[in-house]
């Protein structure tokens, strides 16, 4: 699955793979599934896509200073990864934070936040997740961490538009 927005993007989101009904489908992430929508909503709220829905790869969105990627590049079985599929793959998003050198990457889940440290080679039980926490990977990277937007956390109240807000104004801020 290739990566979405441009590539000098100050802002780098990373999700865990394509989902099956969604970008699997579509050919963009997060196009076209449950997920997507509170993402594409946000992103458009605080001014990093043209408009607040996504549900085609042709529909015309464009992402702003903004570039999504997943932690994993391909569908996989039964729609979850797995630690081999994960660690396979961290090649290819290494070389994506090292092409883009984004200021912040936004990493939804812990198999992301996992996967961003592995390319650092960062021992992960020093940067425990937790949403919202920030973690400096360097001088000029922040990592930050939230719940995934998936159906299962939003409509569990895990995640509400509100903390995906609250989380988005703070990204705006060291953004800009």
């Amino acid at each position: 699955m290739p990566s979405f927005g441009p590539v000098d993007a100050r802002l780098l989101i990373v999700g865990l793979a394509p989902g099956m009904h969604g970008a699997n489908a579509t050919g963009r992430p997060f196009t076209g599934d449950y997920a997507g929508i509170l993402l594409y909503a946000t992103l458009h709220e605080y001014g990093f896509a043209s408009a607040p829905e996504s549900e085609r790869a042709d529909d015309g969105l464009a992402l702003h200073d903004c570039r999504i990627t997943n932690a994993v590049k391909c569908l996989p079985p039964q729609n979850r990864p797995t630690t081999a599929e994960i660690r396979e793959c961290n090649g290819y998003l290494a070389a994506e934070i090292a092409g883009v050198r984004p200021r912040v990457i936004l990493a939804l889940g812990k198999v992301a936040h996992d996967a961003v440290l592995r390319t650092r080679g960062l021992a992960l039980a020093r940067h425990p997740f937790a949403h919202a926490a920030e973690h400096r990977l360097d001088d000029d990277t922040v990592l930050v961490d939230s719940y995934h937007c998936s159906r299962y956390n939003t409509q569990t109240g895990r995640l509400t538009p509100a903390m995906f807000r609250t989380l988005f104004a703070r990204i705006r801020e060291q953004v800009s």
